[in-house]
C-alpha cells in the first residue's frame, strides 16, 4: 500500500517507492514509480534495462494510488501486484516505451502480526530512516515491453516486487536478489546496511531465500550473524550464520546502471545498480549442503563506505 498519503499535503522531507523487476532468460527490465517530497513535491518513474537507465519526472498532480485495490498510477502509467502499463516517448531523453505485463501465481515470504515484513519488529520503529517491504519474492511474468525499438518477450518469466519508504536511503549498503535459479522453486534477497538509530549506527541485515515453500530467514532480529564480507571489483563474498545453519552469497556484477537514491527526500545520490549479475547461494545445514545454486540475470548494488568493518 502506499504509506505516505499523509504527506502530500505537507512540507515534510519523505519518498516512497516500488521496485518491479522482470527477467527473462536473457535479460531483465525494472521499473521504480515513486514520490519524493522536499521543498518540492514530485512522481518519477526509473526505468533500468541491462545497459541503460532513465529517470523520467512528473508532476505530483499526476500521481495516483489505491489502496484496496493496491495500484499506483504515474501518467499513464499504471503500477500494480497484478500488472504493470508503461507508455512514454521522451524525445529529451532519447526514451520511447510501451508495453504491458501480467503478474500472477505470486509467492512472498510468511508474515505475522510481530513480523508484518522483512524488516520484523524494526517495523514498528516510527525514527527508521528507511523502510523495506517484500511484495513478492516471485512471480510469473508475461508481456511484452517495447523499449526504443527494441522487444523484450516475457513468458512465464520471473518477476519480483518491493518497496522503500522514508527519509533516505542508507549512506552505505549491499543489495542483491535473484530468482532465475535452476531450481524453479528458490528465491533470494539480501541487504546489509548501515543503519542509523538515535544516538548510534548498526549493521542491519535482511535475508531470506526459499526454497520448495521454505523459507530461511537471516536477520539483525533472530540473531544471525555476519562471518564474511568481502568485497573486490566486482566479486562479493558474504556468508551469514544462523544457528546450525549458514548461507554463502557469492555475486559476480557485471555491468551497471546509474539510479537517483533519496538523501533528505530529494531524488540526490546517484548509485549504480546492476541487474545482470550472477549470484550463487549456498545453504548448509551443520555443515552439510542442502541447496547450491545459480541465478542469473540478478539485481546487485553496492554502496560502501565501512560495511566491511
Amino acid at each position: 500500500m502506499f504509506q505516505g498519503e499523509k504527506f502530500l499535503t505537507k512540507n515534510i522531507n519523505y519518498f516512497e517507492g516500488w521496485y518491479f523487476k522482470n527477467s527473462n532468460n536473457k535479460e531483465s527490465i525494472s521499473f521504480i514509480p515513486g514520490i519524493n517530497i522536499d521543498e518540492n513535491k514530485k512522481a518519477f518513474i526509473q526505468v533500468i534495462t541491462t545497459n541503460s537507465s532513465y529517470f523520467i519526472d512528473y508532476d505530483i498532480s499526476e500521481f495516483e494510488f489505491s489502496t484496496n485495490p493496491f495500484y499506483v498510477k504515474i501518467g499513464n502509467n499504471f503500477f500494480s501486484k497484478n500488472n504493470i502499463h508503461i507508455q512514454r516517448d521522451d524525445v529529451n531523453k532519447n526514451l520511447h516505451i510501451s508495453g504491458d505485463i501480467k503478474y500472477s501465481n505470486s509467492k512472498n515470504i510468511n508474515t505475522s502480526f510481530i513480523n508484518p515484513n522483512i524488516m520484523g519488529p524494526f517495523s514498528f520503529v516510527p525514527f527508521m530512516e528507511c523502510n523495506h517491504a517484500i511484495l513478492s519474492m516471485k512471480n510469473n511474468a508475461n508481456g511484452l515491453i517495447k523499449i526504443n525499438n527494441k522487444e523484450l518477450l516475457f513468458n512465464n518469466d520471473n518477476g519480483y516486487i518491493e518497496k522503500d519508504w522514508g527519509v533516505s536511503f542508507p549512506s552505505s549498503y549491499i543489495w542483491c536478489q535473484g530468482n532465475n535459479f535452476k531450481n524453479p522453486s528458490s528465491s533470494f534477497m539480501l541487504s546489509i546496511a548501515d543503519i542509523p538509530f538515535k544516538l548510534f549506527n548498526f549493521k542491519g541485515l535482511i535475508s531470506v531465500l526459499v526454497v520448495e515453500d521454505k523459507e530461511f530467514k537471516f536477520t539483525t532480529y533472530n540473531n544471525s550473524k555476519l562471518l564474511n564480507f568481502k568485497l573486490d571489483k566486482n566479486f562479493l563474498n558474504i556468508i551469514l550464520q544462523k544457528g546450525k545453519f549458514s548461507l554463502d552469497v557469492q555475486a559476480h556484477s557485471n555491468f551497471g546502471n546509474k539510479l537517483s537514491a533519496p538523501v533528505k527526500g530529494k531524488m540526490q545520490k546517484d548509485i549504480i545498480e546492476s541487474i545482470n549479475s550472477n549470484i550463487t547461494v549456498t545453504l548448509k545445514e551443520n555443515n552439510n549442503v542442502i541447496f547450491s545454486d545459480t541465478s542469473n540475470n540478478c539485481g546487485l548494488e553496492v554502496v560502501q563506505n565501512d560495511l566491511g568493518n
